[in-house]
């Protein structure tokens, strides 16, 4: 037999495939106690506080009354194709409990069994069986449940209630953590010496499960692959492109710039096999996204002088605060402008002019010369690079006043007030449907919507070369950051490869100024 390529992918088509079934019916699917965390809420959730005042009477078993209270319902169920007896869980005979769910951060207050499958199941959950109860381990809430007998598709769900033990008004808590195994079988052979399997989360399905899902994926791969070598052989991919998947996080004025730059990236390295998901969310903020690629380093154990290959957040100027395992990079400069609604009928301030307006000084736009109507602050949330860049540079380090409403689409057309955005589209969207708003983007987002006009800043344009020839206050260094140095050879490397030199003109186009471009590539800053 010829052991081409063609003959390899059509044998492994059929093999690989069978062989998962087969793993996965055959041998983990045999016995499998399976689990759904169904519903983890707070009970004083915002999105429900109109109706969370009752909630917060609740008191625990020792009368104390519950400050944080959440609501958790689990589902245990047999998810394999044999049942389920006492001797199958994988501790000792004397302890009777046999699945361990903890919760960080919480303690239990109370937990009780509902909707079994069949009612012999709460015989399980009674003082003489034990194995039952709730309590604490290590700091964290416990809830101990017995070893109980389950039939196929059998099932029972717990209902608790926990508080929180952290001190304070968290809004989200880590999931909870399930401790269980079940053997193998009855213990003979050599397959049940070996193959024992842990507790694992199941999923209902509308068409077909996991297990059918890889199955049909890989065959359909397979045919597909094999399909497609005999019709043509595609041309390489270019030999500096990394294939996998890139995570984007951070500045929201930079998001234009870096969406079309992964657009490219991804086109030009199809034959590599790249992903950039990049959605309404990937974007939440320079500080955020710092903080967001700091958690996922931290989550994924990379150790000191190793850094993670597949994230790269993006940040208006330098990061504040303390972040030792970032690394940073200059990618360009590129000048913001504030942005004011046509109806001001405003297009230069003064410095001084800009500060009495964001300090409330100024409240209507007659008194720089303007329309007679009142001034609309919109900005943005503290931790935005665009606001951090225009309290340093342009409002002499003081913050613009408190907003006077939660939702911008709450101000009173007669009347002075601001609000605060989260997402620079937004700002420049509201800017332009709101009477005498004003507000600050990057130029390009800004020049794209109609109904605002670009305000000068000292006779001073929004330009680049307002910021390199001029006095043009208004401008930041954009930087990239990764969790540590990005592996040689890795997605995030090539990417920003890509963005600071091929791509980097062409998607910034007039905008900015690239920091290769400048004498001091690493300070990156007007000359």
């Amino acid at each position: 037999m010829d052991w081409d390529l063609d003959t390899i992918i059509a044998i492994l088509s059929i093999v690989v495939p069978l062989a998962a079934f087969g793993w996965e019916f055959g041998v983990v699917g045999r016995k499998r106690l399976g689990y759904r965390v169904q519903m983890d809420t707070l009970a004083t959730d915002t999105a429900h506080s109109p109706y969370a005042g009752v909630l917060r009477e609740l008191h625990d078993d020792h009368g104390s009354t519950l400050t944080n209270p959440s609501f958790v319902l689990l589902r245990i169920e047999n998810a394999g194709w044999q049942p389920i007896v006492e001797g199958d869980y994988l501790t000792s005979e004397s302890d009777k409990t046999g699945i361990r769910v903890t919760f960080q951060y919480r303690r239990v207050a109370g937990a009780v069994v509902t909707e079994p499958s069949q009612p012999e199941l709460r015989d399980f959950f009674t003082e003489e069986v034990g194995g039952f109860g709730y309590g604490e381990e290590n700091g964290a809430g416990l809830i101990r449940l017995p070893k109980v007998k389950l039939n196929r598709r059998a099932h029972y769900k717990v209902l608790a209630v926990l508080e929180s033990t952290s001190g304070d008004q968290r809004e989200d808590f880590p999931d909870p953590v399930f401790r269980a195994d079940v053997s193998g079988g009855n213990g003979r052979g050599l397959l049940a010496r070996f193959v024992k399997f842990k507790m694992s989360r199941t999923e209902s399905h509308r068409f077909a499960s996991r297990p059918g899902w890889v199955f049909v994926t890989l065959l359909a791969l397979g045919v597909l692959i094999q399909a497609a070598t005999l019709t043509f052989a595609p041309e390489p991919a270019p030999r500096d492109c990394v294939g996998g998947t890139l995570y984007l996080h951070g500045s929201t004025a930079f998001e234009p710039a870096v969406r079309k730059a992964a657009a490219a990236y991804t086109d030009r390295c199809r034959r590599a096999e790249v992903s950039i998901p990049v959605t309404a969310d990937t974007f939440s903020g320079s500080t955020e996204g710092l903080n967001d690629l700091e958690r996922i380093g931290e989550d994924a154990g990379i150790e000191p002088g190793e850094g993670l290959a597949d994230h790269i957040a993006f940040s208006d100027g330098k990061a504040l605060g303390n972040h030792p395992r970032l690394l940073s990079r200059p990618l360009a400069y590129l000048p913001y402008t504030l942005v004011v609604n046509a109806d001001a009928d405003v297009e230069d301030l003064t410095r001084e002019q800009i500060r009495a307006i964001y300090s409330g000084e100024v409240k209507r736009w007659s008194e720089v010369g303007g329309a007679d109507i009142p001034v609309h602050l919109v900005n943005r949330h503290r931790g935005s690079g665009t606001r951090t860049a225009l309290v340093e540079r342009v409002l002499g380090d003081k913050e613009p006043v408190a907003p006077t409403v939660s939702d911008c689409t709450a101000l009173t057309p007669a009347t002075w007030g601001a609000c605060e955005v989260g997402k620079t589209s937004t700002l420049v969207d509201m800017t332009a449907d709101i009477p005498g708003a004003i507000g600050y983007s990057e130029v390009s987002s800004a020049e794209r919507e109609d109904g605002v006009v670009l305000l000068r800043i000292d006779g001073q344009e929004p330009t680049l070369t307002g910021v390199e020839q001029g006095d043009y206050p208004y401008w930041e260094t954009e930087y990239a950051y990764t969790y540590g140095r990005a592996p040689d050879g890795s997605l995030a490397q090539a990417f920003l490869s890509f963005l600071t030199v091929e791509a980097g003109r062409e998607t910034l186009g007039p905008y900015a100024r690239l920091c290769s471009e400048v004498d001091k590539p690493g300070l990156c800053e007007p000359t």
